[in-house]
């Protein structure tokens, strides 16, 4: 099966009321297959998500809308294994209908997660870690900016195959390491 990478910048973090701003998805191989702004339908100030990926309201205001970008990607995503860091919560603002064509959809965040080690005694299940923070431990080098939908695909990749190529099998049960345990 292919493997794609999807990343998406938005307005927000609010799946309800919150916007696509821009899309990026990458092949394995490293060809861009979709890389755009998009023009949510407010183009009402979104000051914190603009502090964090730097896209304004008028970089947008000419940009396609998301209906005109869905069937270059569904095209892109048709059948393959879509990895996105933390893809629950791009999947939210994506909905069921244009990942439905993909073969199916991998986290890159709870992947690396896993392989880093960290437990979580809190939340019982291994310490998520920042997309910038899992690139730098993975050695990955930023061609641009993070928090852009291309390079964080370029950087979500980088973690993927560093997560999956792994010679130490990944333990799924904390009992079973004792790797960043305070108790160990």
């Amino acid at each position: 099966m292919r493997t794609v990478y999807l990343d998406l910048e938005t307005t927000g973090l609010n799946q309800a009321h919150d916007e696509i701003i821009e899309i990026g998805v990458l092949a394995d191989s490293g060809a861009v297959l979709l890389d755009s702004l998009v023009q949510p339908a407010r183009l009402t100030a979104w000051p914190e998500a603009e502090q964090i990926n730097g896209i304004a309201p008028a970089a947008v205001a000419d940009a396609p809308r998301l209906a005109e970008l869905r069937p270059r990607l569904i095209e892109a995503i048709a059948g393959a294994r879509v990895v996105i860091y933390n893809a629950s919560f791009d999947s939210g603002f994506l909905g069921s209908e244009l990942l439905s064509g993909a073969g199916e959809v991998a986290c890159a965040m709870l992947a690396f997660a896993r392989a880093f080690g960290v437990w979580d005694d809190r939340r019982d299940t291994w310490r998520w870690q920042r997309l910038a923070k899992a690139a730098a431990h993975v050695g990955y080098v930023w061609p641009g900016h993070a928090h852009r939908a291309i390079h964080d695909c370029m950087a979500t990749r980088a973690v993927w195959r560093w997560t999956n190529n792994q010679a130490t099998p990944i333990l799924t049960t904390p009992a079973a390491s004792c790797v960043h345990r305070p108790e160990c």
